[in-house]
């Protein structure tokens, strides 16, 4: 690897020169500057981004650390997480958990042996195991802060499980299920409180029997409402945990011979892009995904500019119900 060094005696200039000729500083005539660029790029020479880093205090680069990938819930978020980066000249390096506690760790240390200026992550896992020991700024994402030293963004959940519940009772459905992502799940957690609530305030019976939980994929959603239209009274709708789960609800459903909307309801949670497809027109609880990625790149800055003046945001958006064609309005 090429360094500043190599550039300086191959000229026969100080290190300071060079350094100063390819930072841009005074202190270095015209034609010398010219001299070291020319140089520097017949040697094939590349700044060292940590190295650099380590001297300005800051590697313009933050860590997006997510769940799934392949749920397009993510890249969503991650839109508006780089297009805010973007703006100030900041780069994101992207990594993916798969949900797994181990990898999270791993990639954490990486982020940090990299000299990431700050962190916005989505947790593996919602526990106490939460209670990160990282340095860097960090900010959540659809999970609280056990121990309280991070900021955290997160729609309404408990708004959003009511909304879709109350919507399924008004469409005149008498036996609605819930099948959630799993169990340890903060915003599933939220989503079924918000469900029970709904139930309660219209006077259905809150069976615990109808409320099911797996992960938050397709597989998943089917396998459960399978499980759901053989018991001996099964339900006549569903609430999913997130829309991949209410795409195999009606994948199951349709393989059942049963109706959508008039013998049966589904409403997802978080209103990604294939939920509006002609094809499947998914009633759906909408979350501001590429806002809530925006904003918590936004509240990572302030917490990367002001390292000395420490400060914890908990910030909760308002979800909103969007009516498509898998559930009856009366």
């Amino acid at each position: 690897m090429v360094t500043i060094k190599d550039i300086a005696k191959k000229i026969g200039v100080s290190y300071t020169t060079v350094s100063r000729a390819l930072n841009g500083k005074p202190g270095v005539s015209q034609a010398t500057v010219e001299k070291v660029l020319k140089e520097a790029q017949k040697m094939g020479y590349q700044p060292n981004a940590i190295a650099r880093g380590l001297v300005k205090k800051y590697t313009n680069t933050i860590g997006l650390v997510i769940g799934d990938i392949t749920n397009p819930y993510f890249p969503a978020i991650a839109r508006g997480v780089e297009d805010a980066a973007k703006k100030v000249g900041y780069n994101v390096f992207l990594c993916n958990t798969n949900y797994d506690k181990e990898n999270e760790q791993n990639l954490l240390k990486t982020l940090e042996e990299q000299r990431v200026d700050g962190i916005i992550i989505n947790p593996a896992k919602d526990d106490a195991s939460n209670m990160y020991d990282v340095k860097t700024p960090m900010v959540m994402i659809n999970s609280p802060s056990y121990d309280g030293n991070h900021s955290t963004i997160e729609v309404d959940n408990v708004r959003g499980g009511f909304l879709a519940t109350k919507h399924l009772i008004e469409g005149g459905y008498k036996r609605i299920a819930f099948i959630g992502g799993e169990f340890v799940s903060y915003a599933n957690e939220k989503r079924v409180e918000g469900y029970k609530r709904a139930l309660k305030k219209y006077d259905y019976l809150v069976d615990e029997e109808l409320i099911v939980y797996g992960n938050f994929k397709t597989k998943s959603g089917y396998t459960l409402t399978e499980k759901l239209l053989k018991l001996e009274n099964p339900p006549d709708a569903i609430v999913a945990g997130n829309d991949l789960i209410a795409l195999g609800v009606l994948h199951c459903i349709e393989d059942f011979g049963i109706h959508v909307p008039e013998d049966f309801g589904v409403v997802g949670f978080d209103n990604v892009d294939f939920s509006r497809l002609p094809q499947i027109q998914l009633t759906t609880i909408d979350q501001p995904k590429y806002y809530i990625g925006k904003l918590a790149f936004e509240i990572l800055m302030e917490e990367i500019k002001n390292k000395e003046e420490r400060f914890v945001k908990k910030i909760v958006l308002e979800p909103e119900l969007v009516v498509r064609k898998t559930t009856k309005i009366k």
